[in-house]
């Protein structure tokens, strides 16, 4: 069986390979990784494809945890994949959440495409017409910016405000704010493509940002497992 695994800041998510597609997805906080329920989970597994931008110790207790003799691949970013082009100034750099979750994206929309994923950091990247990522942004999350005012004011709360065109209090003022930043910057990014753009909206975070996009979105879970799926087809061969 093959395993796909998709190691995030906040989160490690696993999916087993079903027709080509993940299957259901399994997940834990990486906060709260545990080595032994991970193998039990795990035992299966022939072959590996993985994501891990959560630094190396995350990445060590996870190979800890497969299986003798299972075949792994880590994927990271380069110059091509799937028929997409990286135009990274040093492709390699690219974060290889961000690479794989537009090779995942590709897999579900053709022609200009927006991938707005909303986690511990938000990034917002762009695919045009002809397969070639153009570039992306990164800003911090929904949460971190709201805890940044938070820590760093002395007279403003942890907001837990409500979604609002006219914030008339502190909470809603803050997260209308900070989510409507994020949003804006969104559509920015779908301006610039052109008329046409499809976005994805992805994320732990998506439910919060989605009040605050204007126009037509798509929401589109699991990216990373998808385009691990996708890439298990050229990796595997």
């Amino acid at each position: 069986m093959v395993l796909l695994i998709d190691a995030g800041n906040s989160r490690l998510k696993w999916a087993w390979l079903r027709d080509g597609r993940p299957g259901d997805e399994a997940g834990i906080d990486v906060a709260a990784l545990d080595g032994a329920p991970l193998a039990s989970a795990w035992r299966g597994a022939r072959a590996v494809l993985y994501t891990c931008v959560a630094g190396d110790a995350v990445d060590a207790a996870l190979r800890a945890a497969l299986p003798a003799g299972c075949t792994v691949h880590r994927i990271r970013a380069g110059d091509q994949a799937a028929g997409l082009t990286n135009l990274y100034e040093r492709p390699a750099q690219l974060g290889a959440d961000r690479w794989v979750a537009l090779i995942g994206a590709r897999t579900l929309a053709a022609g200009p495409l927006v991938v707005a994923t909303a986690g511990t950091a938000t990034t917002v990247d762009a695919l045009d017409a002809a397969d070639r990522f153009l570039g992306g942004y990164i800003l911090p999350g929904l949460h971190l910016m709201l805890e940044s005012l938070a820590r760093n004011t002395a007279d403003l709360p942890h907001a837990q405000g409500a979604p609002s065109d006219w914030p008339r209090n502190t909470d809603d003022a803050i997260l209308n704010g900070c989510a409507g930043a994020q949003a804006a910057l969104i559509g920015r990014v779908r301006d610039r493509l052109g008329f046409g753009a499809t976005l994805l909206l992805s994320g732990g975070g998506a439910d919060a940002l989605a009040p605050h996009i204007e126009g037509e979105f798509r929401r589109a879970d699991n990216l990373v497992l998808r385009g691990l799926a996708r890439l298990a087809a050229d990796v595997l061969k």
